[in-house]
């Protein structure tokens, strides 16, 4: 294969991870069916399951720029979150609705950590297949639908609001005052309303990320559905998903780094830097986007999607193929 293509594949990977992490439709899934769709040499270099593949050292770049890109976007926030650690810290004692953010990403992000460490390579090994990717992304969808039938329909046709059991979070459409009565501005108030999430609770929906092992289960989806069946509303159960995905996904890129820097995918190195720059620029514009459809938009456009490609991708590879 010459250099181009592998240029190609790498910008076509950064583009499809870039959208597809943070979109509730499991970019793992669409790193498994797309490839096995075009086939040939697309096949074999982005294949999961196979040893010999680049695709791990190029998803290690393409996961630490959508980190990135993360990090930027909500940059003002991870300002406040860190402050809010140090003083609490500094302090020992938690009051501040930042130093009580900092805390439950801190608690929430410790499951998905620790099943990534154990059930990472297994899931990616026997289960990145693209049937097996057809069927979770089938199941996905109807999360998402049942998400949307279920109590997240109810909660977000509230005008008012309400509050959810544990300490869940209020409604987007109550106002939050500071101290001296000024309505507080939008990021500021959805970090306020997140802050008062129990830890039990932000950890049952921190959990939900670990979904997003198996190819086809979006890591953002199940966030944001856990995040509704706990009373959020979906701009912050969103909020709080991509806030939760960003140390996950930047410290597992980090940690696998030395997977793109080892002799035998040398050559990968120019297309992982490509991709990467792909990624960044497409997570950060998928982020923008998202955080205002979900101000007063449904996942039901990402559950017919889902279930439509799943279907289409299980009937081809377990029947046609």
């Amino acid at each position: 294969m010459t250099s181009i293509e592998h240029y190609v594949e790498a910008i076509v990977l950064g583009l499809v991870q870039g959208v597809t992490e943070l979109f509730p439709v499991s970019s793992l899934g669409h790193a498994v069916l797309i490839p096995a769709f075009i086939g040939g040499s697309w096949a074999s270099d982005l294949s999961m399951t196979n040893d010999k593949s680049p695709y791990l050292a190029l998803i290690v770049a393409l996961h630490v720029a959508t980190a990135l890109a993360l990090l930027l976007f909500f940059r003002d926030d991870w300002v406040r979150v860190v402050q809010g650690f140090i003083s609490s810290v500094k302090r020992k004692r938690i009051r501040t609705p930042y130093e009580k953010l900092a805390w439950l990403l801190i608690f929430s992000t410790i499951p998905v950590g620790l099943a990534g460490v154990v059930l990472d390579k297994v899931l990616r090994s026997t289960l990145g297949k693209p049937v097996y990717a057809g069927v979770f992304l089938m199941i996905n969808g109807l999360v998402l639908y049942l998400a949307e039938r279920g109590p997240g329909k109810a909660l977000n046709a509230k005008k008012g609001g309400r509050r959810g059991r544990g300490g869940a979070v209020s409604d987007t459409t109550v106002r939050e005052l500071d101290k001296h009565g000024r309505e507080l501005p939008p990021d500021i108030a959805s970090d306020v309303r997140l802050a008062r999430l129990s830890v039990k609770n932000g950890m049952v929906v921190g959990a939900a990320q670990i979904f997003g092992l198996f190819p086809g289960l979006s890591r953002s989806g199940s966030t944001i559905v856990a995040g509704l069946f706990k009373g959020m509303s979906r701009e912050d159960a969103a909020r709080f998903a991509f806030l939760l995905a960003t140390p996950v996904i930047l410290l597992a890129g980090l940690y696998k780094l030395p997977t793109l820097m080892s002799s035998q995918y040398s050559a990968w190195l120019g297309p992982a830097v490509v991709g990467a720059l792909v990624a960044f620029v497409a997570s950060y514009l998928s982020v923008k986007f998202l955080v205002r459809y979900f101000e007063n938009k449904s996942l039901m456009p990402f559950a017919v999607y889902c279930g439509v490609v799943g279907a289409l991708s299980v009937v081809y590879f377990g029947i046609v193929k």
